[in-house]
């Protein structure tokens, strides 16, 4: 919570407000934004940071009432607290004494200049301000900017004080005199900036301005802000947000700005009386109701006979074989039908019955060498958890799995077992492999709805302090193996809850979030410090934490950045990166009308890819209501490396597959929308490096598909945060860290890396097993390094 120190209306529908934030007052620097959410429901906006105060720990926003949420932000006194406030974010501006600098600030933009002048003025320019509004009631800031110029002229476009006319008007009598300016700095409206590039350009003036379009994230995640400089696409909160203003493309700026602007009538295609937009409990006829109990029952006696049988002498004095085990039919997860769940975003299985977890249990074979141990990434016992639920001990069973594994009911959920622990159960050589995965939600869930968290006791504090960057699978199950170890552990996470892609990625139906809370919740009892809305790499760098009292850092900040493909048309509006529109629905909950982050609604929408991510956000727009999904692959059916079970749910529930589909443009109508996807049909031809046969085009084959949205979902890449502050840190060509695979030692003392910003976008599990190794690492780390903590 973040407190308003003091708020001015200091213009029509514009406020100053100074809120206490110290830790980012001390960081903050000129050019810099926040991301702000007011409460539970809101949505998250950046605003420019005008000032601080880094001895009274406080920063300064002005902002304009613009719509719902700044209007409820200006509804807020002194007194009043904001949930969250994240940053700096983004580069600050590139000060140094140019010589002479003309500032332009237009509207709410003369706030925003503001601290790019003073900064300019102490570093020994010649400050030449040009401020400008509609009309003299609504200038800001004009002490202020006067204060720091050595000359200082106003224009209004009524003429109500100084210049009448526009900003561009008194530059250009500038240059007309021979006054020699050496760089311009303009930010207000996109008119305003396109104006002054445009007269600054055939004078070879370096010119910067300041773009701030929607965002939802500002750490570069979502990938909604990007913009086109010099023709190519990049993010305004990672590359920004100040660019060369000759090289913006302005018009499509402004077309961008729109995507969430007003009432669109496309985003309103999709009626909000439609049961995917109440939330779960006012969904009348749509709620999910398990079918099944998870409290024991008369069927256990039923069970005991049956374990009775198996567990008994066969007649050669042996134990009973696989063929006895066969008997017993692997057991069918429970599920709501697919024509009522993709009305809701419920969770799409319901869960074993006890007696289904203890029948499926007795398929276990109890191998002397169980190779499904060998093919879990964390080192779960899995022969003895499933044991302990075969006996009935569900508690027993949890416990026995949160020995090597703090996520059990989220690994349940999402880990790709039939690739590892069940590719290779003995059990599934002559019949269907344990259900392994579904034993271990069942037992996490058992222990949780039954109230019976056990808290293990944890070793005497050893003294060593390691600092967990990213609240994502990686930073978590390192978290978890080091707090059993005696360490003291903070996790420092950028967004407001913890979780990572577990919270922004992956959709409700698939994975609630209120077992990514519980799951939280039970590492923070362990005695995990837990610090949400910090941004390591702005906030606080690698280097500062080390300084600052941490004997190690890990580093599992995932692979965030949003990939697109390059084609013509991608910067449409209606184009999406999988990240921005799963964040939306996930993490801000926009699927549920009393959260007021805005989301895409459309009839027709195209998915490009056939990965898990890609399944997630095609399943997600059928809740959101559309008519027809597409999911668009330029490879076959055998070739998606989606899970078998996410393809299989959605052919249920009505996905439509184009395979050997590859797309090569995105048509637009008038008003820079999308309306179709233009695309070529492919063939297979030789397996290329990754094994899989390469897909060629078929010559004479284009077609397109009719759409309004389309979401990119072909793979993200390194969120470079990290790696841009820390200098001695080595990084590949692709921007991942280097660091070894078995002990995520990276080139950096004391840092180690894992999970996906290491190998790339993976699994879930893949990046706990790296957690794990990383603490295993860390550990050893510490104590040699600094033995004498334990003493302290």
């Amino acid at each position: 919570m973040f407190k308003i120190i003091e708020k001015t209306k200091i213009a029509e529908s514009t406020f100053l407000m100074k809120i206490d934030a110290p830790r980012i007052s001390s960081k903050r620097k000129p050019g810099q934004f926040v991301m702000l959410r007011i409460d539970e429901a809101g949505e998250r906006i950046p605003l420019t940071i005008a000032g601080s105060d880094p001895v009274r720990g406080t920063i300064t926003i002005i902002f304009q009432v613009v719509g719902d949420t700044t209007r409820q932000l200006s509804g807020l006194n002194a007194g009043d607290y904001i949930l969250d406030v994240v940053g700096p974010l983004g580069h600050p501006t590139h000060i140094e004494n140019y010589g002479t600098a003309v500032c332009i600030g237009g509207g709410l933009g003369i706030a925003l200049v503001m601290p790019i002048a003073q900064a300019l003025h102490s570093a020994g320019n010649n400050v030449i301000s040009i401020i400008s509004a509609r009309n003299k009631d609504l200038l800001i800031c004009e002490k202020e900017m006067q204060a720091c110029s050595n000359e200082f002229m106003v224009a209004t476009d009524d003429g109500s004080k100084g210049t009448k006319g526009f900003p561009t008007q008194i530059l250009q009598e500038l240059i007309n005199t021979g006054k020699k300016i050496d760089v311009v700095f303009a930010v207000g409206p996109v008119p305003l900036m396109a104006a002054v590039s445009k007269l600054t350009k055939p004078y070879n003036i370096k010119t910067i301005v300041s773009l701030n379009p929607i965002m939802v994230d500002g750490t570069g995640m979502c990938g909604c802000c990007r913009v086109l400089i010099d023709n190519k696409p990049k993010f305004v909160c990672v590359d920004g947000p100040e660019f060369d203003g000759h090289l913006v493309d302005y018009e499509n700026l402004t077309q961008r700005l729109k995507t969430y602007a007003g009432k669109e009538p496309r985003l309103t295609s999709v009626s909000k009386d439609s049961s995917c937009w109440k939330p779960p409990e006012d969904r009348a006829g749509a709620a999910h109701k398990p079918a099944v109990s998870m409290h024991a029952s008369e069927g256990h006696a039923v069970i005991d006979q049956l374990a009775e049988g198996l567990s008994g002498v066969a007649p050669d004095g042996g134990k009973p074989g696989a063929k006895k085990m066969g008997a017993i039919p692997r057991q069918k997860m429970p599920e709501q039908d697919p024509k009522n769940r993709i009305k809701n975003f419920e969770e799409v299985p319901y869960g074993y019955t006890p007696e289904m977890a203890r029948q499926e249990a007795l398929r276990c074979l109890q191998c002397k060498k169980p190779l499904c141990c060998d093919g879990c990434p964390v080192s779960i016992d899995i022969p003895g958890f499933i044991k302990l639920i075969a006996e009935g001990d569900f508690l027993a069973a949890a416990r026995k799995i949160k020995e090597t594994n703090a996520l059990p009911a989220v690994c349940g959920r999402v880990c790709p077992q039939e690739d590892q622990c069940e590719k290779v159960c003995i059990v599934g050589k002559k019949f269907k492999p344990v259900a392994i995965g579904n034993l271990e939600r069942f037992v996490a869930d058992y222990e949780r709805n039954h109230g019976a968290l056990d808290i293990p006791a944890i070793p005497e504090k050893t003294g060593y302090k390691v600092a967990i960057v990213g609240a994502g699978p990686a930073g978590l199950a390192c978290a978890g193996e080091l707090i059993k170890m005696g360490h003291d552990v903070t996790i420092f996470e950028a967004l407001h809850k913890a979780g990572g892609v577990l919270v922004y990625g992956i959709p409700e139906f698939r994975l609630p979030k209120a077992i990514v809370d519980s799951e939280v919740e039970y590492l923070c009892k362990l005695g995990v410090k837990l610090e949400l809305n910090v941004v390591i790499g702005k906030a606080q760098t690698v280097d500062e934490l080390l300084q600052n009292g941490f004997d190690a850092v890990f580093v599992g900040t995932g692979a965030g950045l949003p990939m697109f493909m390059g084609i013509p048309g991608e910067n449409l509006n209606g184009v999406y990166s999988a990240n921005e529109y799963l964040t939306r629905v996930n993490l801000m909950r926009a699927y549920n009308p009393t959260y007021a982050t805005p989301i895409a609604m459309r009839k027709n929408v195209g998915v490009i890819g056939a990965g898990n991510v890609a399944m997630d956000a095609a399943r997600t727009a059928l809740r959101l209501g559309a008519e027809n999904v597409y999911v668009v692959y330029r490879r076959s059916r055998e070739e998606m490396p989606a899970r078998i079970d996410e393809i299989h749910h959605g052919e249920e529930e009505g996905l439509q597959f184009r395979f050997l589909t590859n797309p090569i443009r995105i048509l637009g109508d008038e008003k820079g929308w999308v309306k179709g996807l233009e695309c070529v049909r492919m063939e297979l031809g030789e397996p290329d490096e990754s094994g899989r046969r390469r897909p060629i085009p078929v010559k004479g084959s284009e077609f397109v598909i009719d759409v309004e949205c389309i979401i990119m979902s072909i793979g993200n890449g390194p969120n470079p945060l990290v790696q841009s502050t820390t200098a001695d840190i080595q990084v590949n060509k692709w921007g991942n860290i280097v660091a070894d695979l078995e002990t995520c030692k990276t080139s950096k003392e004391g840092v180690f890396a894992g999970g996906d910003i290491v190998t790339g976008a993976a699994t879930v599990i893949l990046a706990m097993g790296a957690g794990k190794k990383a603490a295993k690492a860390i550990d050893a780390y510490v104590r040699t390094k600094k033995p004498e903590a334990v003493a302290s």
